[in-house]
């Protein structure tokens, strides 16, 4: 119970951060899930995508709703998709934990400058 508590709470703070910051919620929640939650690298970042489910599924409800949504697209998109997860679960998989880590790592360096870069150029009020 402690765990489903704690995971509530840490996809709440990283919902919030990921809103203030502009960048996505996986940047906070893949971290404090191997950290603080445990799980190996590969464990946090499937965790962390599933946990999009959810959101996809309520966002192309609500497009549907107000006729934004081309289904052609949609349906292209979604089983370009399906392979693409298919593929990067192999890959992730047998790229090993450690690989993985240093791969992410890469990703937080390089999403830090970006926010860096744009509120460097951004223009003072």
């Amino acid at each position: 119970m402690t765990t489903i508590v704690l995971a509530v709470a840490l996809g709440f703070a990283a919902g919030v951060l990921s809103g203030t910051f502009g960048v996505g919620g996986g940047i906070l929640f893949v971290p404090t899930l191997t950290l603080v939650v445990g799980l190996s690298q590969l464990g946090a970042q499937a965790t962390s995508l599933a946990a999009m489910i959810p959101v996809v599924i309520l966002g192309a409800w609500r497009q549907h709703r107000v006729g934004a949504v081309d289904w052609r697209a949609a349906t292209i998109a979604g089983l370009a998709s399906g392979v693409g997860v298919a593929g990067g679960a192999l890959l992730a998989d047998a790229l090993g934990d450690e690989t993985l880590r240093r791969l992410f790592a890469g990703l937080l360096v390089v999403t830090a400058a970006h926010l860096a870069w744009s509120a460097a150029r951004s223009p003072r009020p």
